[in-house]
């Protein structure tokens, strides 16, 4: 019984613990007591939670900044598409002008259709 007792919980022991490391004396005390402020006060301005919650009690701006955001999302994904589109047609080119007997044939096919659709589609 003493073992278990010994061993103690882990909660209890973790209190204990901290009772142990208080500072004896009222400035020891005060002292970590402002230390301890410090650190935190410290931990919320790297979570920038007063811009957050700024941000959260004006919810037009929040609006605007996320719609500015899907746009700028929606243009990189068009350009990024664009670039890849033309990479894979001009690939697909080089590997038509190869004539490779069966791959050339289906190739040179999809890279008609991509083209017909392209000049049809002159906005």
């Amino acid at each position: 019984m003493d073992q278990r007792k010994s061993k103690g919980s882990s909660g209890n022991e973790m209190f204990s613990d901290q009772m142990t490391d208080m500072p004896d004396t009222p400035e020891e005390q005060l002292t970590a007591m402002y230390r301890l402020t410090l650190k935190w006060s410290r931990q919320l301005e790297k979570s920038k939670i007063a811009q957050y919650t700024e941000l959260l009690c004006r919810p037009w701006r929040l609006i605007w900044t996320n719609l500015l955001a899907g746009i700028a999302r929606g243009i990189g994904i068009a350009i990024g598409f664009t670039f890849f589109a033309a990479t894979i047609i001009y690939v697909l080119q080089m590997l038509g002008a190869l004539n490779l007997p069966i791959i050339g044939d289906y190739i040179a096919d999809i890279v008609r259709i991509v083209q017909r659709q392209l000049e049809l589609n002159t906005y």
